[in-house]
Order: structure tokens, then sequence, then C-alpha cells
């Protein structure tokens, strides 16, 4: 890991453990992108830019060197107006009206350690000597405006975490239109794009498609991260699989409305943008303030789509997540949404936590429905006050006697929001999200409260607090159930409305840090309608996100192999429910329901004591089991063996990182009438070592398990699911 400066070549070169990134800075200073790929050494860093001319069509900013066009060259943060007709990283207006930018390098710094993002959420070095920065600085001369580029490798993660500083540095007003976190102008475009995409209880898909000549990009515009796209994007090279080829991620550290593309160009290379969505964005820069982007992490790997997936998955997990339980196991919960909605009282969820807690479960997580008159979600959204109808003796009263039986409780909270029906709403109906004159459109019966605001916020942390201090709560599940609509602010100018959308994210993250800070030792899960916000910047504040609505077996198949390409399976909520499943009506078996759920972080989300004793008696088995293997599920090598996407079955498998002991899961779908005899090949393991299969007492070498495989038993049912825990010998 290290980053260097050349200056014979005027090259930086930033390395990973087994990547190479190269900045050449061409003879006016501006930074081209020069490679980016498997790390290669510096004994010559020449002709890794090739400059030709092409055509009138493609102009020369410099007549003396008609090789040089900005239409033909890559660039690491390339601007608008001068040649370059793809995207620009950037766009401002000057005060006339222009919006042309020139950037040259003016200086440049290298540092250890990794700087934090002010407001923002990133990755970061606990240690200076695990990480390495590199910062250039650039400048237009005409406007004054400067932008930082920062760089950081990190030494134990094949990744780089870039993003950009804007300041205006002239002495009249800017405008700033676009802000990218990242652009990578690759020299080919021979790759497939790797999206996730869906919707809500159908969250992240994964969908590939050749690059073609044009846009290829997702994007939200719904103020948050969404349901229907994840700020996430892969280019993955022709060949390339799970175990081999290259792949190249992109993805954004940050919650809000977002865009990643790619533009494929006339002479065949692609360009890679990711950042805030420009649509409807503008933010003023007045002289002398600045702008800070959200962070992108870049990831290359060499051992396909696996590769990529386990480096962002242990960054991401330790190096992203913070706080008391980033390292810590996560417990076995039961939640009482599916059991009851908002129909119970203290002595129902008792009945449930009693069962619970035979059955070895370790935390009670109250869902909706416990405050204001919450007997709908019709209302009391914003009242973070106990309704005592419900629960007497208040949240003390209930959490100690969840506690008397040795359990956890957990509590759900919903703050962005507030009911039209509300008390705070009828005091302070300005401090929603909302256009003057305009409709104010509801989502679930409730608008947005709007984050842009001070007061607001410090309402949440407040209120929210209170809730935390009364009671000994372990665990908060932080939903939020719509998107933004008449997005403006009672208390921005109109000249900084197009501002309300982030300074939105800015303000929810500055409750977070808030919030998060004063109960350190709370677990807190994000939620938004499920995954509607799965992205890096809520794992920030919150380890593990629910990552959806839909709790049927089947359908989290996909579900959570699709997440699993950029998260790790620490950030999983994963649960079983009960049958006719809640949102697709199907039938599966406990057994596969918590196969499926304990690849994640484990619970239940049924009214246990309506089980009969045969199933009681089964979960209890699926708990202790559960509790044996979380190490490995929770902190282990993730690897993906059958893809949901491309045929009828599915399986996964996680390796502690010593390689002595492996947890394997396999789904078959629909059962097939005299179908083929098939093997499970396993991945991760020492091909030198000899493993015994949990249970039946079988030994396999390691080599066997990966090159042979184990037999997959035949499925005479649909939805049939099996599951190995193996350990080396």
């Amino acid at each position: 890991m290290g980053i260097r400066y050349r200056e014979q070549e005027r090259a930086f070169h930033l390395q990973g453990p087994h990547t190479s990134y190269i900045i050449q800075l061409n003879q006016k200073g501006v930074p081209m992108h020069a490679y980016w790929g498997r790390k290669i050494r510096e004994e010559n860093l020449q002709g890794l830019l090739v400059y030709t001319e092409r055509s009138s069509f493609s102009p020369n900013p410099y007549p003396e060197d008609r090789t040089i066009s900005f239409d033909t060259l890559p660039q690491e943060y390339p601007a608008y107006g001068g040649g370059d007709f793809r995207h620009p990283a950037f766009q401002v207006q000057l005060e006339d009206g222009s919006t042309v930018s020139e950037f040259a390098c003016t200086a440049h710094r290298i540092f250890s350690g990794k700087p934090e993002l002010e407001g923002l959420p990133s990755t970061y070095a606990e240690r200076e000597d695990e990480a390495q920065t590199l910062e250039l600085t650039l400048k237009d001369e005409l406007s004054g405006l400067e932008a930082v580029l920062s760089y950081t490798v990190f030494a134990a993660h094949d990744a780089i975490a870039r993003s950009v500083r804007l300041t205006n540095g002239g002495r009249s007003p800017l405008r700033l239109l676009r802000a990218m976190s990242a652009s990578v102008d690759f020299n080919r475009d021979s790759f497939r794009m790797l999206q996730l995409s869906g919707s809500w209880a159908r969250e992240r898909d994964l969908y590939a498609r050749e690059l073609v000549p044009g846009i290829q990009s997702i994007e939200s515009r719904r103020g948050s991260s969404s349901h229907q796209h994840n700020p996430f994007i892969a280019l993955v090279a022709p060949g390339a699989d799970e175990q081999q080829g290259e792949a190249y991620g992109f993805s954004l550290v940050y919650s809000g409305s977002f865009v990643a593309q790619t533009e494929v160009d006339q002479f065949k290379t692609a360009r890679v943008s990711i950042g805030i969505n420009p649509f409807d964005f503008e933010w003023r820069l007045e002289p002398g303030e600045s702008f800070q982007t959200p962070e992108a992490v870049m990831v290359y790997s060499s051992e396909g789509l696996g590769g990529m997936s386990r480096t962002y998955h242990r960054l991401y997990r330790t190096r992203l997540c913070r706080g008391v339980h980033r390292d810590r196991a996560r417990p076995v919960l039961v939640n009482n949404w599916e059991a009851t909605y908002f129909q119970f009282n203290a002595d129902k969820i008792e009945s449930i936590a009693k069962v619970g807690r035979e059955l070895g479960i370790e935390l009670f997580v109250l869902d909706d429905g416990w405050f204001g008159r919450r007997d709908s979600d019709n209302c009391s959204l914003g009242d973070w006050k106990v309704d005592y109808r419900k629960l007497p003796g208040g949240l003390e009263d209930l959490a100690a006697r969840v506690n008397r039986l040795d359990m956890r409780f957990g509590l759900w909270f919903e703050p962005e929001m507030v009911s039209p029906d509300s008390d705070l709403y009828r005091a302070h109906p300005d401090w929603c999200l909302h256009v003057p004159g305009r409709r104010r459109t509801e989502g679930r019966q409730q608008l947005v409260l709007d984050l842009s605001r001070e007061d607001v916020c410090d309402y949440l942390i407040e209120s929210i607090g209170s809730v935390l201090r009364s009671a000994p709560i372990t665990y908060v599940k932080w939903d939020m159930n719509r998107n933004m609509t008449e997005i403006g602010s009672a208390l921005l100018l109109p000249h900084r409305q197009r501002e309300t959308a982030h300074r939105y994210m800015l303000g929810l993250y500055r409750v977070l840090e808030a919030i998060t800070s004063q109960f350190p030792d709370i677990l807190f899960e994000s939620c938004s309608g499920g995954g509607g916000r799965f992205d890096p910047g809520m794992l920030y504040y919150m380890p593990q996100t629910w990552a959806s609505d839909n709790t049927d077996a089947i359908h989290r198949l996909r579900i959570q192999y699709g997440t699993s390409m950029v998260y790790p399976v620490s950030s999983m909520g994963a649960h079983v429910s009960a049958v006719p499943n809640h949102q697709t009506g199907r039938l599966t078996s406990l057994q596969t329901r918590a196969d499926v759920a304990m690849s994640g972080n484990f619970g239940y989300e049924l009214d246990l004591t309506q089980m009969t004793d045969e199933e009681k008696e089964e979960v209890k088995k699926q708990v202790e089991f559960y509790k044996e293997i979380r190490h490995v599920v929770q902190f282990g090598e993730f690897y993906r063996l059958r893809s949901p996407f491309e045929g009828n079955d599915a399986a996964w498998m996680s390796v502690t990182e010593d390689g002595t002991e492996a947890f394997a899961v396999h789904v078959n779908v629909l059962a097939e009438p005299n179908g083929p005899l098939e093997w499970l090949k396993l991945q991760g393991l020492d091909p030198a070592a000899r493993y015994r299969v949990e249970g039946s007492g079988e030994v396999y070498g390691g080599d066997q398990l990966m090159y042979v495989g184990l037999p997959i038993p035949r499925a005479h049912v649909d939805y049939k699911s099996h599951a190995w825990r193996l350990v080396r010998l």
C-alpha cells in the first residue's frame, strides 16, 4: 500500500494490496486517468496514455499541440465547455451566466491516514498506517473555483475512496449545478454494466447489460437512495464470473438522490460517473464557501464478482460501520409487527416474549403502534409519547417485564415523518417539506419533516432521546416509509430552494450522529419500508438494515443474493415469518424459512404463542444452531455458489477467515421429476485440510468439497432447503 509521485512522468501511483491506480498530469497540469487494474511495477510509466489527433470535430484547446483534445483523452475530473462533449464531473454557473470551466493542478499533498468528511459519512482508518491519502488541488483561474480531489488507498483493502471539496475562491457567487464524487474514463467499452434494481418488497434484483454507445444510467430522484435503484454499479469484463475475471465496483456513501452512469462515446471508451443527482439540484457558493461531495468507494477485483464483493464486505463491515456493535455477535430477536400489527397490549407483548425466551430468543422488539393514538397508520407520527391505553405502565414497565425474562428490549421509531393528524403537525404545520400554495402530497397518510431546518433536527434529537432515556432500550429500528414530494423549505431563501434535498440529508446525518453518540450501547437498525434506504451512508450510523419488508423465503433468495453484491451479511436483517406469507401468500417449510434467514441477522416475525409444540421445538433447535454458527455467518467470508437469477436454485456459504468453520445453504425452488443428480461445489476452504460435516459425521477433503462438491439431496417437494455446517479437523 502506498502513494508515490514520480516527477519524471508527473505521475501519481496509488497502490493497494493487489491494485494500481495511476494519475498523470499533462503538460498543462490537467490530471489524466492513466490506469486502474492489477498491480504493476514502476519501472516505466510512460506509454500509459496515448496522445493522437482525431478530427476537427474533436477540438484542440492548445493550437500548438493538435494531439490534445479533451474530447478524446481520459480525465480524472472532467470539466464542461472546453471541448469534452461527454458528461462532465462538475458544472458551475458564473455570475455572468456562463458555465464553462477549466481546471489545472496547482498543488498536491500525500499523507498518512484518512480525513473525515465534514457532515457526511465515510469510510475511515483507525490508525494512520492503515491508509494513505492523495489530495490534488485544481483551480479554474478565471472564476477562482478550486477543487480538491481526495483519493485514499487502504493497506488491507483493494479499494479507493474518492471525494471532492469545491471552494469558491473568487469574488462573486457561483451556482454549483453538478458535483460528482468520482469520474473514471476507461479506454474501452467491452463491459457489462451490473446494477441492483427493483421496488418495494422486491429490492436489489440483479441486472446486467452490455454497454452500447450512449448513456446507461440508474438514479433516484426520490430524496432517498430508494427501493428502485441502489447507489452502486459495476463494470464486468467479458468472461468474468463469480470466481475469475475483472470487475470494477462503484458504491456511493450517500442516502439521498443519486445518479450512477456509464457513457460510451464515439471512440468506444466508457466514462463512469457517480454522485449526487444533478436533477433539481443546485448549490450557491458565496466567496469563501465550500461544498463537500459524498464519498465514492471504488473496488477493483481480478477475482470476479466474488472478489469484488468480499472487498466491499470487509471494508464496510470493519471501516464503515462503527460503534461497539460493529464486532459483536448480533442477538436473535423476535419482532411483533406481523404477529399483531397495531393491535396489541402489554400482556400480549409479554406473552410473545415469554415464549421467545423459552425458545432461546435474546431480544424482543416492539414495532409500530406504541405511541400517540396509533391504532392504524393514519395518525400520531411525530408525537413520541407512550400510548397508555395499550401500555398502562409505559415503556419502562414493559421493558422491565421483558428484562425479567432475561431478554433485552427494543423499539421501533419513524422519526423523519409527521402525521397530519398529530399534535406536532397542529403545532408546527410549517415543519414539513412543502411549497407555499401547493398541495401537500401524502404517502402512507404522512408527510416528511423538513430536516434541512435546525429546529426540526433539535426537536428530533430531544424527543427521541427522551424516549430512549425513559427505559432500558438496547435496540432501535429506525424506519422511513415514504419519499419526498413538494421539496421545499419554509426557511430557505428562493435561490437556495434547490438545496433542500441535500440539506435534508445533512440534517439527517446530524441527527443520527447525535443520537447514536448519546446512546452508544444501543444497536440501531435502519429501515425504509424494508430496503428503501439500504446504502453505505446509513451503515455508517447503523450497522445493520432491515433488508426488505418481504419476508417470503423464496423471494428473499433474490433479495439477499443481490444485496450481497456490496453489503456484508452482518448488515442484513432477515427473519422467519408466518405462512401463508403476508406479502406473497406462499407456503414454505419452517426449515426453509430458517435456512434462508440464518444467512443474515437472524430473528422471527410472527406470533410465537400460536405455534404448535412441534413447531416450538423446531424453533428452539434453530435458535440454538444459529448461536453456534452466527460468528461464521456475521463475520466470515461470503461466497455466492448458485444464483437464483440464473436457475431453479440458489446457494451460498460463509467461511471463517482462518478457514476452520463454514456454513453452506442450498435451496431448490421447484421440484423437478427425474431431475439430474447434482453436487454443490464449495469455495473458500483449505484444499489440503479435512472437514467434518456436523450432524452426519462425514469427512471430506477440502479439495474434494471445492472441486467435486457435496452431493445435493434430491428434492421431492417445492422450496426445499439443505444446510451444512463444516468444521476443519
